[in-house]
């Protein structure tokens, strides 16, 4: 299975960020201009983004929607897109302005079906992010934990065109502790859907054990540890290659 990096621009009130597990009041800029940003990641060889409208996150709607469009100039690669994204009409306008897929986190809990309906409609262009605390999900920007399982989540989206699950451990992210590959391994190995590692990841020695676990993880999302230059980015994609 090919292993892709996604590096990650979080984008709060039109800078990029990084957060630390989802706190918006624990927020570190590292540029105020994302569009220089994505064509930095570019540069360095990276081949995908990771864009997650924060304040959408937290309002329910896109917010950072300038940001966005100059990430979309500033570089060929394709960008996924998080943050807000609840209705099937957010998601054709997003599709139109050139994102290559959209990811659904609150409304994959609280509206499956939708998530379903576009997935059928739209293959290989919706994502599923389950971001989960102590392995149950959690939703609303993170604000709140529900009762499900992730991997119950994961299994309720099988057989219907999602291209993706972005499997985030809420717990560590932003904090450089290491990513939690037992609960990204569970998920890769109880469903089919490729699943994408994110949280916490400190080194290239997490991509490696990623890459090392023996379950079918189809990559990960690379954020403060790449900022604060703890991954070389040339190290980085060939451990992934």
């Amino acid at each position: 299975m090919t292993f892709t990096l996604y590096p990650a621009i979080d984008l709060k009130d039109g800078a990029c960020v990084r957060l630390l597990r989802g706190e918006m009041d624990a927020a570190t800029v590292f540029n105020t201009d994302p569009a220089n940003q994505a064509a930095a990641f570019h540069a360095m060889g990276f081949t995908h983004l990771h864009v997650v409208d924060l304040n959408g996150a937290f309002e329910g709607q896109p917010v950072n929607r300038a940001a966005v469009a100059g990430i979309l100039k500033a570089t060929p690669a394709p960008v996924q897109l998080g943050g807000g994204i609840r209705t099937r009409a957010q998601i054709d306008a997003w599709l139109e302005a050139g994102i290559a897929r959209v990811i659904l986190g609150t409304v994959a809990l609280r509206d499956p079906e939708l998530v379903k309906t576009a997935a059928r409609a739209l293959p290989g262009r919706i994502v599923v992010g389950i971001d989960a605390k102590e392995g149950m999900v959690a939703v609303e920007g993170w604000a709140e934990t529900s009762d499900m399982r992730a991997t119950e989540l994961a299994r309720a989206f099988e057989g219907c065109g999602v291209a993706a699950i972005i499997a985030t451990d809420i717990s560590r992210d932003g904090l450089k502790t290491g990513v939690n590959v037992p609960f990204t391994a569970e998920l890769a190995n109880t469903v089919t859907i490729p699943i994408i590692a994110s949280g916490g990841v400190k080194s290239v020695d997490d991509i490696r054990a990623l890459r090392a676990s023996g379950a079918p993880i189809a990559g990960t999302i690379l954020g403060r540890a790449l900022y604060d230059g703890d991954i070389d980015a040339a190290e980085a994609v060939r451990s992934a290659s």
